[in-house]
């Protein structure tokens, strides 16, 4: 513990206290002349408790250079403008104009949907699948993105909901 606390000292790291799991280590801080705190032994259980909601409405145009995430799904009112970016762990629904980067199902989850009243977007990504919009001019009515197998697929919300 002292050949630490030396090495950060020597980089300009003042340590005032550690938050240890182990008994042995918050001892050894202590005798070093440092507080101690105990770490709870089982962290992603406290992830599974907290309070955040699982899922959030923006009601806002995000802009160039914007970005917004969040673990659950995500619902906007409004446009998401090229160069501004949503991150979902869920799915995501644009009630506006969708023309910037979209990433549902951030977390892994191949299932998210991505849906827009105009799906014009710069780069989509579904899970670990990307797609970029093809060359020809987009179609201007609602569309539904998904994962298909190995690649994401786009098509009217009229054939998906079907």
């Amino acid at each position: 513990m002292q050949e630490l606390l030396g090495l950060m000292n020597q980089h300009g790291v003042q340590t005032a206290a550690i938050d240890a799991t182990q008994r042995d280590s918050r001892n050894a801080a202590r005798n070093a002349g440092l507080k101690a705190r105990p770490l709870p032994r089982y962290p992603e259980l406290q992830h599974e408790t907290r309070n955040e909601p699982e899922a959030v409405l923006l009601m806002r145009t995000i802009r160039s250079g914007q970005v917004v995430r969040h673990n659950g799904h995500i619902t906007l009112i409004g446009d998401l403008n090229p160069g501004a970016e949503l991150i979902a762990g869920g799915s995501v629904i644009v009630w506006g104009r969708l023309r910037g980067l979209v990433h549902a199902g951030a977390l892994g989850d191949p299932t998210a949907l991505i849906c827009a009243l105009e799906l014009r977007p710069t780069q989509l990504r579904i899970a670990d699948q990307i797609a970029t919009p093809p060359r020809e001019q987009a179609t201007l009515r609602p569309e539904v993105a998904r994962v298909d197998g190995e690649t994401i697929l786009v098509e009217p919300w009229e054939a998906f909901k079907r």
